[in-house]
Parts: structure tokens; sequence; C-alpha cells
């Protein structure tokens, strides 16, 4: 048991470096320069190397990887480029939207899911069967955004906000996403797909642990 634990935990702490390694690289490959953008067409190149080295996007990118990794371990997100404000309380404020957005899906489907799966068992292999089957394959490939209520599991519940929030102009952490997307602000985007990523990593690592306690047979295969 605890040698499967800690297998687990080390398939948790190389996804998080793994994932924190694409979401830094693919946010920094991507086309268009924070100071350019911020300053307009027609800044002057002194004005946008000044700007830089205020952000500190002139530093080396393997600093400044560091510098995110170590400050988001600390619980400081960095400064917004755009508003020029601590992106920890910007995710603090759009949190309180995405987070009941996600609990009231997740309530909503447990609280259909069960009855239906009952429902499903007991008629098991007749027409009531057959339509619950249907009816859940339809579902999974219906988008989300059709119904306004994010997906299955909580945690893709939440990293699914993006969409949700942009369609229906929800203030959440979704929608600041999308915002800085637009606006080049790379450290708002770093860190709040770093954060939704660790959600469903978290998530999916506490499920594999309570397997673990409520399966004998992991049990005795980890021993």
């Amino acid at each position: 048991m605890i040698k499967y634990f800690f297998r687990r935990l080390f398939t948790f702490v190389l996804s998080l470096a793994l994932a924190s390694i694409v979401i830094f690289s693919l946010v920094e490959i991507a086309p268009g320069d924070p100071a350019s953008f911020m300053l307009g067409i027609n800044a002057q190149p002194d004005t946008i190397a000044a700007l830089r080295s205020e952000l500190g996007l002139d530093q080396p990118k393997i600093n400044r990887y560091f510098d995110w990794i170590g400050g988001m371990l600390t619980g400081d997100f960095g400064i917004s480029y755009t508003y020029r404000t601590n992106v920890t309380e910007m995710v603090g404020d759009r949190l309180w939207v995405s987070l009941p957005l996600a609990l009231y899906a997740l309530f909503l489907s447990t609280v259909i899911a069960i009855p239906t799966g009952i429902y499903a068992a007991a008629k098991r292999g007749k027409t009531g069967d057959f339509a619950v089957i249907s009816a859940t394959q339809l579902g999974i490939a219906i988008p989300n955004f059709w119904f306004a209520i994010i997906g299955l599991q909580f945690s893709f519940l939440l990293a699914g906000a993006i969409i949700i929030e942009q369609v229906f102009y929800l203030p959440g952490l979704g929608r600041l996403v999308f915002q800085a997307i637009t606006q080049r602000d790379l450290i708002v985007v770093e860190s709040v797909v770093m954060l939704l990523v660790f959600a469903v990593i978290l998530v999916n690592f506490i499920v594999d642990i309570t397997y673990m306690l409520v399966d004998p047979r992991l049990r005795q295969d980890s021993i």
C-alpha cells in the first residue's frame, strides 16, 4: 500500500513538472510581444525595450521559468502585465465565479446520474437500459456549453470554464484566461492554466488513493 501511494505521488509530481514545462513553452512561443502590444504600433524601440526590462521579459527564458515556478510554490503568481495587479488576487476574485459553477454542475450531474444508473441496472438488457445508454452517449457527444453546465467530473468542470464563461460572459477564471490571451498577458495565462491543470491532476491523484483504500486488490498488489 505504501509503495502504491508513493508511486502515485511520484506520478503526481512528475505530471505537474511536465505540465508546467509544456504550459510555459507553449505560451512563450506564441507569436506577439506583450510590451509591443501594450504600447501600440507607434511605440519607439527604446520605449518597448524599457517596458520589456520592467516586466522581466528581457531575462533568459530558463530564469523566467524558475522564477515563475518558485513564485507559484509560495503562492505568488506574479503581476499582471496588463492590469499591473497581483495575479493571485485576480484568481481569488474570479474563483468565486468558476468554483460555484463547477459545484452546481457536479451536483446536478450526480442527482441525475445516480437514479438513472439505478434504473438502467434494474432494466438491464431491456428498452429502458438501452434508452439510458443512448442518452448518455448523446450527452457525452454534445458540447458542454449547449447545456450551460460544464462535464461529469469536478476537475474537468473547473478546467472547462474557459468555454462556458466565454459563451455566457461570466467573469470567472475561464474568461480571465481568454482575455489574457488576447492581451498577451503571459503571466496570467501561464498561472491560471497551471492552476486548472493542478486541479485536474490533484483530483485524479485523490481518486487513485481512494481506489486503493476501498479496493483490497489494489492494496494487495501494492504490498
